[in-house]
């Protein structure tokens, strides 16, 4: 059963093919939805910090190496494409995510 802050592989056709993508979500929607949002990850072999709107992952999340987490666009995607279970995000690193899509969206807890 899929769950929020799951890592899959799934095929991003506009970013030249399979990329880690980690669940985003509401949980009944990830278990039990067609579809689902999902951030997009690439491999952090540029040598580079993350950029403002990153999170920093590796295989401590379940990653083969070092890897960039996008959390400025949310992909929605067929459940059903994700495949490979590749791991969880530890909870610092959810957190941080969680702080970095308010951030990129301008989500204030209140106006």
């Amino acid at each position: 059963m899929k769950d929020q802050f799951d890592i899959y592989s799934y095929v991003f056709p506009e970013k030249g093919g399979e990329h880690p993508a980690i669940l985003i979500s509401h949980p009944d929607i990830c278990a039990d939805g067609r579809s689902v949002n999902v951030l997009f990850c690439t491999s952090q072999r540029q040598n580079r910090q993350p950029y403002a709107w990153e999170v920093m992952l590796d295989t401590a999340d379940g990653l083969d190496w070092a890897s960039f987490v996008d959390c400025s666009m949310l992909y929605a995607v067929k459940s059903a494409a994700l495949f490979k279970h590749r791991g969880r995000v530890t909870l610092s690193r959810r957190n941080a995510i969680r702080d970095k899509i308010k951030a990129m969206f301008c989500l204030a807890d209140r106006d």
